[in-house]
């Protein structure tokens, strides 16, 4: 992933505040020696500094690749909106038709080591963190690895903690344009009033800060 500067996190709190806002993702799972790797869409719970967890069903074809070589990417991406190629014209009264189209987007990409968990009271700890991100004021009791029916299902399924040990991030919002352009751009997106538009022009308005080659 090609990551400029003016596009980089500034610092460890934007993508851990990113990974706590949205807690869906796709588990890349390389294997070794194949042809394309094994990609599974997936809820999970991320926990300071670096710890993920989540589960999957037993017949899921990314345990193979996991054992083969158990390291994977956990890819999150977050707010994002195209940009008409009409709206990102560089100057006023430039040709619209001129423009040049992009995207701007949040996006994290986690290089994790691996650990399967096939323990019956290891695999109900993974869903007791999970309900208690996903559901913390939710009615379900405690997943109990000795009572029923929790015991029968958990068999079904095998969970997966994962080690973060590497992380790239980018937030691209424009953070290289001067803050006029940008606020031309954030009126559109206001207008247009899309899903996920009202997010993408918060980020808009705020790239240009601190960015070290800023032209605001």
């Amino acid at each position: 992933m090609l990551i400029h500067p003016w596009d980089a996190a500034r610092s460890d709190e934007d993508w851990r505040d990113l990974l706590t806002r949205h807690d869906f993702g796709e588990l890349i799972a390389p294997g070794r020696g194949r042809d394309l790797p094994v990609v599974v869409p997936i809820h999970f719970a991320f926990a300071e500094p670096g710890t993920v967890w989540l589960h999957l069903a037993r017949p899921n074809p990314v345990w193979a690749a996991l054992t083969e070589h158990p390291r994977c990417l956990l890819v999150v991406t977050g707010e994002v909106a195209y940009v008409p190629a009409e709206w990102n014209a560089a100057a006023p009264g430039a040709d619209p038709a001129l423009g040049v189209p992009t995207s701007y987007y949040a996006t994290v990409q986690l290089e994790c080591d691996v650990r399967i968990e096939d323990d019956p009271e290891g695999k109900a700890a993974i869903l007791r963190r999970q309900l208690a991100h996903f559901e913390p004021d939710g009615g379900r009791r405690p997943v109990s690895a000795t009572e029923d029916p929790d015991r029968r299902l958990l068999p079904g399924i095998r969970g997966l903690e994962l080690t973060v040990t590497g992380v790239r991030a980018k937030f691209k919002f424009g953070g290289n344009k001067p803050l006029e352009q940008r606020e031309r751009i954030a009126a559109r997106f206001t207008e247009r009033a899309g899903a996920g538009d009202a997010a993408v022009v918060d980020r808009l308005l705020r790239a240009g800060d601190d960015c070290p080659i800023s032209t605001k």
